[in-house]
């Protein structure tokens, strides 16, 4: 099986990674939970990887570095507990069903509204209208929501020139799902105030990896309730973090496989990003010899290129490549159906073929063949 999936995991991790979670598997106690030295010292390798997040991202101090099992569960601590009655959210149409299902949420209970920002078509490909944006601000906006990169097209929007144009007051989150270990994000620098990370993709790391960092201007309250190895004659939950946003125990392997991504990202980062850009620039211009299939993205360092067939459904595409050419990739909506609707795809929508770079030129060849058999057949 070619693997062209990574946009929705990471399908082969550095050996780093793999030695370090096996190790972890092997021998491992409770972090935090316990005074003996193998509990003391897994609790180090947790706040090493704090530490390493906190640098990686240029963060707002290691404690407000809070690990989760996924980016979902790190937006639903950012949404839920950084929102208050009568708040108005923007959020762009390129949002993940992660970010807009809790907003809608909070919209159902009455507790916020929110609008939504389009898309902008320019001959860079589609992205985020800052002038549109703009025009959405109210006096009560509380927070504007933006992904890192498009898990669809891999379309990355300015951040910067979003937080330019938010008056001081206005919370920026940072959806960094797609984008984070392909694109550099420096959340003091952008003015992200909340950053919410998914371990397993462009991390490196293994499933059930994730992390929530917030700025001071931000304090998030408690979405789970119970143990954290702190204050333990307290009925209630500590009043400091990272520990009031980690109740239960934290998945140690996963934590350990985070920490050992983000060190092969601090040597390999560039040349993963010039690798990636490559090879969907490879893509796009096969693509364009190919009249029945239509392509939405650019060359990107995130690794996605998203098409479709002038006839033939997207699902439909994605299951001739699994079932008759070995290759691994995703048609539909990919959990974004506001950005489908914008693009105009939302009946058959994508194909999404998603790269790492440990995928080849090589590999590119034998798909676009692969998509010429099919068209022709």
């Amino acid at each position: 099986m070619f693997y062209f999936d990574n946009a929705a995991t990471s399908g082969r991790k550095p050996d780093s990674v793999l030695t370090a979670v096996a190790s972890a598997i092997k021998v491992c106690a409770n972090p935090g939970r316990s005074g003996h030295k193998l509990s003391l010292s897994c609790a180090a390798t947790v706040q090493n990887c704090r530490y390493a997040l906190d640098h990686f991202f240029d963060g707002y101090g290691y404690d407000r570095v809070v690990f989760t099992k996924n980016c979902t569960e790190a937006l639903n601590i950012a949404l839920f507990g950084s929102l208050h009655q009568d708040d108005h959210v923007i959020v762009s149409c390129m949002e993940h069903n992660s970010v807009l299902r809790p907003l809608e949420r909070l919209k159902q209970l009455g507790k916020i509204t929110y609008d939504v920002c389009p898309l902008v078509h320019t001959d860079e490909g589609v992205n985020l209208s800052l002038h549109h944006l703009k025009t959405l601000l109210r006096p009560n906006t509380k927070l504007v929501a933006i992904t890192a990169a498009s898990n669809v097209t891999g379309a990355i929007p300015d951040l910067t020139a979003v937080r330019q144009i938010l008056p001081k007051n206005v919370l920026l989150l940072c959806d960094a799902a797609q984008g984070a270990g392909h694109i550099t994000i420096k959340m003091k620098e952008a003015g992200i105030d909340l950053l919410t990370v998914a371990g397993h993709k462009g991390m490196l790391g293994i499933q059930g990896s994730g992390a929530l960092l917030f700025s001071e201007r931000v304090n998030p309250t408690p979405l789970l309730y119970g143990g954290t190895g702190s204050v333990s004659f307290s009925l209630d939950m500590p009043d400091f973090y990272p520990d009031c946003l980690e109740a239960g125990t934290v998945s140690f392997p996963a934590i350990v496989s985070l920490l050992e991504g983000t060190h092969y990202l601090n040597v390999h980062k560039n040349e993963i990003a010039e690798k990636l850009t490559t090879l969907t620039a490879k893509l796009l211009q096969g693509l364009k010899s190919l009249p029945q299939y239509e392509a939405f993205s650019i060359k990107n360092p995130c690794g996605i290129v998203a098409f479709r067939h002038k006839t033939k459904q997207s699902e439909q595409i994605a299951d001739l490549l699994s079932s008759k050419y070995g290759f691994a990739v995703r048609g539909g909506l990919h959990c974004a159906p506001l950005m489908h609707e914008e693009l105009g795809t939302l009946d058959g929508g994508l194909v999404r073929a998603s790269f790492s770079h440990y995928n080849s030129e090589r590999e590119i060849d034998m798909f676009l063949s692969a998509l010429q058999t099919i068209s022709d057949s």
